[in-house]
């Protein structure tokens, strides 16, 4: 006889830790939202379509822009977003300026569509730099590179904003592979028991890097791992701007009102390589990325929008041009050499340096100074890459 055929484990008694909540409020929609050709359409303010769709424009250029920088060298790496843009730009839509946005590494997009200057959103992935931007100026957090770490960290600030009286409310970009990850686990069980106002959007891509989502999870869709911590879970079409745009913005409100966090998926696709370093041949077939094409997030809006009468001749060609400006500038301001110090390596790792950071940042600072050394008496008379005093930071 086990425990569970025991006739006591029947009846549960007052004090036992029985189920506490009826878990069906909590359950993800059974299909993903759709507004783009749904009577739903109709009900959205015609310029937040057109917005969108600007956005959406201007984020396929942003992409294949990057991309291009980095064949020629001006990026290391590069985690292009097409194909999920239209997660990206819902984020900004669906914010308010005092809220905060956590990104991973491949939410770049995300991140200049909250105000972020498009060179400084791409620096970390330059190797200049830490982060490039102020998180404090648009209230966005660096891009983690470390997947699911920002998670937890969007629990955090969302539960000390509350306890201040801030209405804020932080989002957390998370893909598919991030929920394997402790961190997004334990971030959902924080923000759960503490209630704390923070969404988590997954866009579900298909793949974490070379491995396919049914090899990473069973679940009947990852919106449903929100009913084990108790939260709401959402699922949404990812690449229907309008509706991610609609599910995110409810899910902003719901966390705003105080009624706990929001897990909700997107469900996407990566047109694109994981990154340049990628060869996606080797583990998915061209027709499956020609299926996910026909469901492109761009001409989709562009089409359904201009089915609706909400999209002119004169908007298409205003947004290209947006686009191409976007672009140019992007190439014209990474012309521009930048002028790096490499002793800022040690700067924001800890507020009080570590004896073990003070060691290297002295080794470093000797290094510089014998390569400068050995420049001038090679008769270059360069001192560049001179550092400052050994240990200040």
């Amino acid at each position: 006889m086990t425990v569970l055929d025991h006739p006591a484990a029947q009846t549960w008694p007052p004090d036992a830790h029985a189920p506490r909540r009826d878990p069906a409020p909590l359950l993800p929609d059974p299909e993903p939202v759709r507004v783009l050709g749904t009577p739903a359409l109709g009900k959205l303010d015609p310029e937040l379509l057109r917005e969108l769709y600007r956005r959406l424009v201007a984020g396929r250029r942003y992409n294949q822009q990057a991309t291009t920088l980095t064949k020629q060298g001006s990026l290391a790496v590069y985690p292009s977003s097409t194909g999920q843009e239209a997660c990206q730009v819902a984020v900004a839509t669906a914010l308010r300026p005092g809220d905060w946005l956590f990104p991973s590494y491949r939410d770049t997009l995300a991140v200049i569509s909250r105000g972020v200057d498009p060179v400084e959103a791409l620096t970390l992935l330059r190797g200049n730099a830490h982060c490039g931007y102020d998180p404090h100026q648009h209230q966005v957090a660096p891009l983690s590179t470390p997947l699911a770490t920002q998670a937890p960290h969007a629990v955090g600030l969302a539960h000390a904003a509350r306890l201040r009286g801030e209405d804020t409310v932080a989002l957390a970009l998370v893909g598919d592979g991030g929920t394997s990850e402790g961190d997004f686990h334990e971030a959902l069980n924080f923000a759960g028991v503490l209630g704390a106002p923070v969404v988590f959007l997954v866009q579900n891509n298909g793949y974490a890097i070379s491995v396919p989502l049914s090899k990473q999870s069973v679940a009947p869709t990852l919106a449903h791992k929100a009913v084990g911590y108790g939260i709401h879970g959402r699922l949404v079409d990812g690449n229907d701007a309008a509706a991610v745009h609609t599910v995110l913005s409810e899910a902003v409100a719901h966390a705003r009102a105080g009624l706990g966090p929001v897990l909700v998926e997107a469900v996407t696709y990566r047109l694109e390589a994981h990154t340049n370093a990628d060869d996606a041949g080797r583990y998915r077939t061209p027709e499956e990325v020609a299926s996910w094409q026909e469901h492109d997030p761009v001409p989709l809006l562009e089409r359904h929008l201009r089915e609706a009468g909400l999209l002119s001749d004169e908007d298409v060609r205003q947004a290209a041009a947006e686009a191409e400006e976007l672009a140019a500038r992007m190439r014209a301001m990474f012309h521009v050499k930048p002028e790096l110090d490499p002793m800022s390596l040690f700067t924001h790792v800890y507020a009080e340096p570590t004896p073990q950071l003070r060691e290297q940042a002295a080794q470093l600072a000797a290094e510089l100074a014998a390569d400068a050394e050995a420049r001038q008496e090679a008769g270059t008379g360069s001192t560049a890459g001179a550092a400052p005093e050994a240990g200040a930071r």
